[in-house]
């Protein structure tokens, strides 16, 4: 699972940036919140934890360019504050939940799991008569977000690289159009969407180039076709 850490304080950020990742998160941790927009399209998160206050930019803002590009993302706002009136803030920012400081670790990645489990939106199925979906020498099994090599264990996946990889799947050797992916996967077809769709697609390459004979080939202006 990959988490956008946004939190301008050195300590507490190494403390819950360790703490995540010896959890097997992985994490990109933000100081800046003129940077954040930026990391977001690179990184394609899975899971967005923002403090408030932050340099040059605040964090409900922040917010709110995310819920607006990503209106399926999950996002968690940390802050110092605890008048009513920044809690109500933080969800009319498009915050899924607020957690004051100080916290423990351990309530945050209870959190994020919980928050990740219940915003996540349906991902597509094996088919009921086989124990997945086979691409040459993988197994992709969609329910459990993993991709299986030779029978072994290859490849945890995120729930958008599982979401990805299912609709091409599902359609081998087929053509799915850009625009359809976009829609489905992040809800609208923006530029700032699809340069997130170009770094998924060069990910799913990365994982299924073991395979010689397993292809995502792009089909300009139109879209993808997976081959096998």
């Amino acid at each position: 699972m990959r988490v956008l850490y946004v939190e301008d304080e050195p300590f507490l950020g190494k403390i819950v940036q360790e703490s995540l990742e010896s959890r097997q998160f992985e994490v990109r941790w933000v100081t800046d919140g003129a940077e954040v927009m930026a990391a977001f399209a690179d990184f394609g998160p899975d899971v967005c934890v923002l403090d408030v206050m932050l340099p040059h930019r605040d964090g409900f803002s922040l917010g709110r360019e995310i819920r607006a590009l990503d209106p399926q993302m999950p996002i968690i706002f940390l802050t110092a504050k605890n008048q009513t009136e920044d809690v109500l803030q933080g969800f009319e920012s498009g915050g899924n939940d607020y957690l004051r400081k100080p916290f423990s670790q351990e309530e945050l990645i209870v959190r994020i799991k919980n928050l990740v489990n219940l915003t996540r939106g349906k991902v597509m199925p094996a088919p009921p008569d086989s124990e997945g979906i086979r691409l040459g020498r993988y197994l992709f099994l969609p329910e459990k977000q993993e991709l299986l090599l030779d029978g072994q264990a290859f490849k945890q996946l995120s729930h958008r690289e599982t979401q990805l990889l299912a609709m091409l799947g599902a359609k081998p050797n087929a053509i799915v159009e850009r625009r359809e992916i976009l829609q489905q996967i992040w809800g609208h077809d923006s530029i700032f969407n699809s340069r997130n769709l170009d770094v998924y697609i060069t990910r799913l390459r990365e994982y299924l180039r073991e395979d010689a004979g397993i292809h995502i080939l792009t089909l300009k202006g139109v879209g993808y076709r997976l081959t096998t």
